[in-house]
């Protein structure tokens, strides 16, 4: 089964932007609704962005003109840009596929906090 792995979370005050990437090996990769999902202490993961196969995108309305999600089907890679960030955007985020077939992977953190 595929293990996506997720990376390019950190730390960062109110305001700042992440760039996080998840790459995912094995085939059909261009063909899979992907998403991007996190889940906050004490919280259920969330779906928060998502992307089709032919590019089409959506997002939870709290990260609505803040996140852009996108795709490189060249690379088996999914991305979400995080811009305006808010403590409540922390969590770890994960990527799957829509109907999550993949397994989950480690995640990676972000941290927005003064």
């Amino acid at each position: 089964q595929v293990q996506p792995v997720e990376s390019g979370g950190g730390s960062v005050q109110p305001g700042g932007s992440l760039r996080l990437s998840c790459a995912a090996a094995g085939r059909y990769f261009s063909l899979k609704a992907m998403g991007w999902y996190r889940q906050a202490p004490g919280n259920q993961r969330e779906l928060v962005a998502s992307i089709g196969s032919g590019g089409s995108t959506n997002y939870v309305d709290s990260v609505k003109g803040r996140f852009t999600i996108s795709r490189d089907n060249a690379k088996n890679t999914v991305y979400l840009q995080m811009n305006s960030l808010k403590p409540e955007d922390t969590a770890v985020y994960h990527c799957n596929t829509l109907i999550k077939d993949y397994s989950w992977g480690q995640g990676t953190q972000v941290t927005v906090s003064s």
